[in-house]
């Protein structure tokens, strides 16, 4: 599956850059980590709120991001769209639907806004805990699927792919992510902090 990043510098504009971090709890547990690294050089901002499945960042992309006007939106989606309550022959979200959220939230930033995207692919799951300590289930296989679809429309679009799956992958999925085979421990959310962080902040 081939992921990729590119970095392009915003304009000369003096005041300080603008980040709209959304995503999900994976997003909530990094923000902090990103908004200090990125001190003095960019400005970063996420919702309160859980991002959820593609369809409910679609739903709320005018409040989070289209509104508010930033110089940059990193974005995921996924981990709640592949979520499957025991013996579901498939996904909460289809995977043809996902792709086509994507494609519809990465088309209206793009359109509508002047602002640079970077889509950030999902981070890896451990399904054996994750079965056995959550009332649902997230398979690897689908995080892979989801991944590459989502990849695909980058391409596409010509939108860049910050790659926490593989950054995660790399670094040893199994000891970064908690008992629930999903969250990670803060060495994770530094790590996935540190990640998003060097992709934005080459913005500014």
């Amino acid at each position: 599956m081939p992921l990729y990043l590119l970095r392009m510098p915003l304009g000369d504009d003096k005041e300080m850059a603008k980040a709209i971090l959304v995503g999900d709890s994976i997003r909530m547990g990094y923000q902090e980590f990103v908004r200090t690294l990125c001190a003095g050089s960019m400005e970063v901002w996420g919702p309160a709120e859980n991002g959820g499945t593609s369809r409910n960042v679609l739903a709320h992309l005018e409040e989070w991001v289209l509104e508010r006007g930033p110089d940059l939106v990193h974005l995921n989606a996924g981990l709640h769209d592949i979520r499957r309550e025991f013996g579901a022959p498939q996904p909460a979200v289809p995977l043809a639907e996902y792709r086509l959220n994507v494609t519809q939230i990465l088309r209206r930033i793009k359109n509508e806004t002047d602002c640079r995207v970077v889509w950030a692919t999902m981070t890896p799951v451990n399904e054996k805990r994750h079965h056995e300590t959550k009332g649902f289930d997230r398979f690897t296989d689908d995080v892979l699927r989801y991944n590459r679809a989502a990849v695909e429309v980058c391409q596409e679009l010509g939108v860049p792919v910050d790659n926490l799956f593989e950054i995660i992958m790399d670094a040893g999925a199994d000891g970064l992510l908690l008992p629930d085979g999903v969250h990670f421990t803060e060495e994770g959310y530094r790590l996935l902090g540190e990640a998003v962080a060097n992709a934005i902040c080459k913005f500014a």
